[in-house]
């Protein structure tokens, strides 16, 4: 095997643990797109998976790819992004993924990535490795993404009972059985169009940083077609532990509520990724549940797990930041 080979292969392996990440997002984050038709009965599980899987693959149709032109160079330098430096963002992201997956705790995927980049690319080069106005940008999505879901599901939810002031219940809850399979495939999309594009970031750049892509950084078709395979064999993977806290722990949940929870949702994650901006899929879907949960009365909202959830995001970029930082300190 001669010397171009050898060096490729790295890089080959690199690519390949990114596009475990994001089939672990895809899993980790299923319950983003299902928890809320799963929990109403309107789709029984695998085929909610199977629906969401489809318009998580699809996204890629609707949306530019201003996500992953943020995510591969504007969290740090692009001349900082090395292989190792990808590999090590990875591992950070994954083993914090993987955790609270099994704890059960909707955390951020995207936001366990950027921590890992940020980690690994301040462990080679120092805090001045970040990019400051992206960095803080995303950072204050983290905040942002979860008051659009509360407010607009807010407003869904009063809009739509005023609409529905006449109807029956019998009636409410048909229309809005139907009505919740068009928002969820609405919010898949938005899933699929934000969060995949993570992994086509920093897949492209770690192309980049070895001179594949040439002088000017782009994203092949390729790497768009296997992050989005990627990311829909994850989501029919399912995370059913986070769909039982999302779906019936946090709120208890009707069709009419899941349909104003999935379309905040939905309003939310197109306008992000159309400006973007790698919001968190995990926080925007969380606080519109709290949302319509809120709408009905404020006791209908179980606060201590919305607090467990709040304390999880609040860690998710320092803890697989010091992941990525380590995990950079032993590859090296």
């Amino acid at each position: 095997m001669d010397a171009a080979a050898l060096g490729l292969l790295p890089v080959i392996a690199i690519i390949a643990i990114a596009l475990v990440f994001d089939l672990i997002n895809g899993m980790h984050d299923a319950a983003n797109s299902i928890a809320t038709v799963v929990s109403t009965g309107v789709l029984p599980p695998r085929l909610a998976v199977l629906w969401a899987a489809f318009f998580n693959f699809v996204a890629f149709l609707f949306f530019g790819l201003h996500v992953a032109k943020t995510i591969g160079t504007g969290i740090v330098q692009p001349s900082v992004m090395d292989a190792w430096v990808v590999l090590a963002a990875l591992t950070g992201a994954i083993v914090w993924n993987l955790l609270t997956w099994w704890l059960g705790l909707p955390s951020s995927s995207s936001h366990a990535l950027i921590g890992g980049i940020a980690g690994a690319g301040i462990a080679k080069a120092g805090a001045g490795a970040l990019v400051m106005d992206g960095f803080v940008k995303t950072s204050v999505a983290i905040v942002a993404s979860p008051v659009a879901g509360f407010v607009l599901a807010l407003i869904l939810v009063i809009a739509n009972s005023w609409a529905c002031r006449r109807a029956t219940p019998f009636k409410v809850d048909r229309q809005f059985r139907r009505l919740q399979l068009v928002s969820a495939a609405l919010y898949s999309l938005g899933h699929g169009g934000n969060d995949a594009q993570k992994t086509m970031g920093i897949i492209a750049v770690l192309l980049f940083s070895q001179g594949y892509l040439g002088p000017d950084f782009t994203i092949p078709l390729w790497v768009v077609l296997a992050s989005q395979i990627a990311m829909g064999l994850g989501t029919l993977m399912g995370g059913w532990r986070i769909v039982r806290t999302m779906g019936t722990r946090i709120t208890d949940l009707r069709p009419f509520q899941g349909f104003c929870a999935e379309a905040a949702g939905a309003i939310t994650l197109f306008g992000a990724t159309w400006l973007g901006v790698p919001v968190s899929t995990t926080h925007t879907i969380t606080g519109a549940i709290v949302g319509v949960g809120a709408a009905r009365r404020v006791s209908s909202v179980r606060w201590g797990v919305a607090a467990n959830i709040v304390w999880a995001w609040i860690f998710t970029i320092p803890a697989s930041g010091a992941i990525g930082y380590l995990a950079y300190l032993l590859v090296k």
